[in-house]
């Protein structure tokens, strides 16, 4: 099964998911909010057939502890070489960088349960650009022009995790995500090498509401 259709698929049972969930109408009319809480969630992926390390930080306002909507900010933190051919500056050791930024859903289901299944979707802005390393830590003088094919494009994540209620303030939740990039023209990078499956481990903390004998 190919992933674009995996993506698709995903995205079309999260609109019919809401469609038919009564509760849904009432997170925009006379929903009460129930909390809040913030992630820091690390990915395991690869960019252009590389391992890229990407870190995460997303949070927002969690709704009947069914839903919470926010904002979600990632960037690799290591160093994706960049293929002499494609490099911008082949004389210096060039790096990738990507980030993305943008709203996040999470869709808690049984939020009580001490384990239970959370779907999500990040949809924003991604970027990339070439730099050199060693510039931007200060060990290399020579080279004032540090960052070189700046690139913007479209960004949609759809993902799921397993959640583990570790304390009433902390909660535990290993993922998966694929990662569909739209409209990138960076040298060396194009959708096809941005978009991926992402391994996660995400830790939340915040208000997650009260523990009752409600069932979400």
């Amino acid at each position: 099964m190919k992933p674009r259709f995996l993506v698709i698929l995903f995205l079309a049972g999260m609109v019919a998911f809401a469609a038919s969930a009564q509760e849904v109408q009432s997170i925009f009319k006379g929903a009460k909010t129930t909390g809040g809480y913030g992630a820091l969630s690390n990915k395991f992926t690869t960019i252009q057939g590389q391992y890229a390390n990407l870190c995460e930080v997303y949070g927002g306002v969690f709704l009947n502890r069914k839903w919470m909507l926010g904002l979600s900010f990632a960037g690799s933190t290591n160093y994706i070489e960049v293929p002499f051919e494609y490099s911008a500056s082949p004389l210096q050791p060039m790096t990738y960088q990507y980030s993305q930024g943008g709203l996040m859903l999470e869709r808690i289901i049984g939020s009580n349960k001490s384990v239970h299944l959370v779907l999500n979707l990040f949809t924003g802005a991604g970027f990339t650009m070439q730099y050199n390393r060693n510039y931007l830590y200060g060990y290399d003088y020579d080279y004032p022009n540090a960052i070189h094919d700046e690139n913007w494009f479209y960004v949609v994540e759809p993902g799921a995790q397993l959640e583990i209620n570790l304390f009433r303030w902390m909660r535990f939740s290993p993922g998966i995500s694929y990662r569909k990039t739209y409209g990138s023209s960076s040298l060396g990078l194009s959708d096809n090498d941005l978009s991926n499956w992402s391994y996660n481990a995400t830790l939340k903390f915040g208000g997650f509401g009260k523990r009752n004998r409600e069932t979400d």
